[in-house]
């Protein structure tokens, strides 16, 4: 934890060890910033009033949860254990910070992996498929399970074991086809599934549910890996183009987090995705360290469309290890 720093991302601020009871017994003591709450609990403050969380909140967390996640699969790990209990916020300010790296490990490509990892609500299909040799998109499934669940008011696939974990998504995914299985893990050996036809996006989530919200999750929750956008591509998303508003603000008045200030570090080997995510030259926080010249950024603009709602294409993996 001491190489992660990020306004995401928990700060490790001392650690030390310290004996037990017993003779043998020595413990590791790890001091972190303070955040008051989780979005577990945030969400279920709305769900006890049976209310919805707004629609703001839900973007700004999960905004940030995927800011989270470029930045560390950008360094070589992968988190392993996305879900709302490890996200804290700070009510007041609506920042957001990833926590609990105790499942947390740096990929390396033909190193096997456990595929028992990830809470169950959470967990990729890759992994309930008993694959080793996974990606940092497993990271990817679980951020688009917590955005469903803060849309739903409740966890979209709850499972009650590993087998009815898979049910719960082949009910809405549908049947995986044998290319499916293949992708998800090719030391799989082949059962006969029933054939189930997948559900609808649109009646997952109901009649007033934002479209944009809808289409991202149709793109984050897929059973092909490498079909699933990186982190930075889903900051891109029209989903959040209201968080890259200067007018955006909280319900108290306080500004939003700033969600235009990538730096050159954070942007990567995903560089052509910069005028998605800093769309205002006043705000290109990234300009001098990418030296992007004003004829570039203006052919950058060119092929981007802002007004499209087209989720724009990963270049590559935006990974150093896994992917």
């Amino acid at each position: 934890m001491r190489m992660l720093t990020h306004k995401n991302v928990i700060l490790l601020k001392f650690f030390f060890f310290s004996s037990g009871e017993k003779k043998d017994q020595l413990y590791l003591n790890l001091i972190l910033e303070y955040m008051p709450v989780t979005v577990h609990r945030v969400a279920r403050q709305y769900s006890k009033l049976q209310k919805a969380m707004p629609l703001l909140y839900v973007k700004l967390y999960t905004f940030q949860l995927f800011r989270a996640l470029a930045y560390v699969h950008n360094i070589g790990i992968c988190h392993r254990d996305v879900k709302p209990q490890n996200m804290l916020v700070d009510p007041e300010t609506a920042v957001l910070k990833l926590c609990d790296f105790g499942s947390a490990k740096q990929l390396i490509i033909g190193e096997k992996n456990t595929s028992y990892i990830c809470s169950r609500y959470y967990r990729a299909p890759e992994l309930i498929f008993g694959a080793t040799n996974y990606t940092n998109s497993i990271d990817v499934w679980s951020a688009g399970t917590v955005l469903a669940e803060l849309l739903l008011g409740q966890p979209i696939f709850p499972g009650d074991s590993t087998i009815d974990q898979l049910v719960e998504i082949i009910k809405v995914l549908g049947t995986p086809t044998k290319e499916h299985i293949q992708q998800m893990n090719p030391n799989y050996k082949e059962q006969s599934f029933p054939c189930v036809k997948g559900c609808p996006w649109s009646r997952v989530f109901g009649v007033g549910t934002c479209p944009k919200a809808i289409e991202l999750v149709s793109l984050l929750l897929v059973y092909t890996p490498s079909d699933r956008p990186t982190p930075l591509s889903a900051c891109a998303h029209t989903f959040f183009d209201d968080l890259r508003a200067t007018e955006c603000k909280l319900p108290s008045g306080r500004a939003i987090p700033s969600c235009t200030d990538f730096s050159a570090e954070e942007l990567g080997n995903e560089k052509q995705l910069a005028p998605l995510l800093c769309p205002r030259l006043s705000e290109f926080s990234c300009v001098d360290a990418l030296s992007i010249t004003g004829s570039t950024l203006s052919a950058s603009l060119s092929r981007s469309t802002p007004a499209s709602n087209k989720f724009p294409p990963p270049n590559g993996t935006g990974t150093s290890a896994g992917l």
